[in-house]
């Protein structure tokens, strides 16, 4: 008799496949939960540069490409308008103070001296002229004083006398009044006569002062002309290099017109022009060094221009021991300017990334060196070989500090 054979439904083949595709579900949740997502982009190693971080003293200081520049310029500016007449010293010569670089000529100049002059002469005369009426005059209120001074004394003893007549009773009560009368009207006319004299001669000598201020004032008026006249001859103000004479023969100038300048080439100074972003750190007195056949020259900064422009500002600096000999204007030097006292702090060496990222964060090397991951740190201050780190890095990680433009907004870097 036949039996029914009952058919297994668990078969180890089954069991195999049930058991794969399991750990293949298992893996692909793995992944979607527990695996990496970030974005990738494949390198090649050697188009990229790699550092590692370092602890060392940061010496805070920046590079700047200075000029030679003389310690003053003198600029020459017409103090007179004229025609240029003549050009008595070319550009480029050496000049002592007091030498004539070029003359002005100027014909309304020469007439208002011309008028000053007859005014003077007028004014003097006039003042003479008043001199001569005050002593006439003088002499005339004193031969009328005299004359009065005479009469009263004949009338002063006719009065005397008549009044001892008087009491006597030898003349009349008449003839004594007009003595009398006669007498105090010579007094009183006398004393008139002397004021008179006395306020002439105040109101005189009043006016002799007045012409004479006059006269002093016009001499100095004069004088400031003629010094005016003088200006037309434009002479150097210092000793130096006559730089440029902007003028030609024949050519008119306006007074205030810039005629020259002229170089001061007792010393030297470096002119600097500083990035914007140091503003707030460069100040007087910082010093700056630079090194010129074999030697190192000490400089300080001695003027700071405060007004930016093109994103930068300038400094001058000085020497502050020995100058080179042969320096000359216009020469450019690489200048070391120290912005502050060195320290340790975590260095990284300066690269194109920091144009990409602005500081904000890297790219670190793994220590099995076949990746690198984003990470982000916190700069501090740099100088031309190094940044200064303050968070996110430590001495001994290797990072990239090539440019990033290429790795769009990869978080990971596969190198190959």
């Amino acid at each position: 008799m036949d039996r029914k054979i009952e058919k297994k439904k668990w078969t180890l083949k089954k069991i195999i496949w049930l058991s794969i595709g399991g750990i293949f579900i298992f893996l692909i949740l793995y992944n979607l939960i527990f695996g990496d997502h970030s974005s990738k982009f494949n390198v090649q190693k050697e188009r990229i540069s790699i550092e590692e971080v370092k602890e060392d003293f940061f010496q805070d200081y920046i590079t700047v490409t200075g000029t030679v520049e003389p310690i003053s310029t003198i600029f020459l500016d017409a103090m007179e308008g004229g025609r240029v007449e003549e050009i008595v010293t070319e550009e480029g010569t050496m000049v002592q103070k007091g030498d004539v670089i070029l003359r002005l000529s100027n014909t309304n100049l020469h007439l208002e001296i011309m008028n000053r002059e007859a005014n003077l002469a007028e004014q003097i005369n006039n003042l003479r002229n008043t001199r001569l009426s005050m002593e006439q005059n003088k002499l005339s209120l004193t031969r009328q004083l005299l004359e009065l001074d005479y009469q009263f004394n004949i009338q002063k003893r006719e009065y005397e006398n008549s009044k001892d007549l008087f009491s006597k009773k030898y003349i009349s009560d008449k003839e004594f009044e007009e003595e009398k009368e006669y007498y105090e009207y010579l007094a009183k006319t006398r004393e008139l006569v002397i004021e008179n004299q006395k306020a002439d001669s105040l109101f005189r000598e009043i006016q002799v002062a007045q012409l004479e201020n006059s006269v002093e004032q016009m001499q100095l008026n004069l004088e400031f002309v003629r010094k005016k006249l003088d200006n037309l001859s434009v002479k150097a103000p210092v000793s130096g290099l006559l730089v440029s004479v902007n003028a030609e023969i024949g050519e008119a100038k306006s007074a205030g017109q810039r005629l020259g300048q002229i170089h001061v080439l007792d010393e030297f100074k470096i002119r600097l022009e500083i990035d914007e972003h140091y503003i707030s750190r460069v100040h007087a007195n910082l010093i700056g060094e630079f090194d010129f056949t074999g030697k190192t020259y000490k400089l300080r900064i001695k003027k700071i221009y405060p007004e930016v422009r093109n994103g930068r500002f300038g400094v001058d600096l000085v020497f502050t021991e020995d100058v080179p000999d042969r320096i000359r204007t216009g020469q450019t030097f690489r200048v070391k300017l120290e912005l502050g006292e060195s320290k340790m702090a975590i260095l990284v060496p300066r690269g194109g990334f920091y144009q990409s990222t602005g500081g904000q964060y890297i790219f670190v090397i793994d220590p099995t060196e076949k990746f690198a991951v984003k990470r982000d740190i916190r700069l501090g201050r740099m100088n031309p070989r190094y940044y200064e780190v303050l968070e996110g890095l430590e001495p001994g990680e290797k990072v990239i500090i090539s440019s990033y433009d290429n790795f769009g907004r990869a978080e990971k870097l596969i190198l190959k």
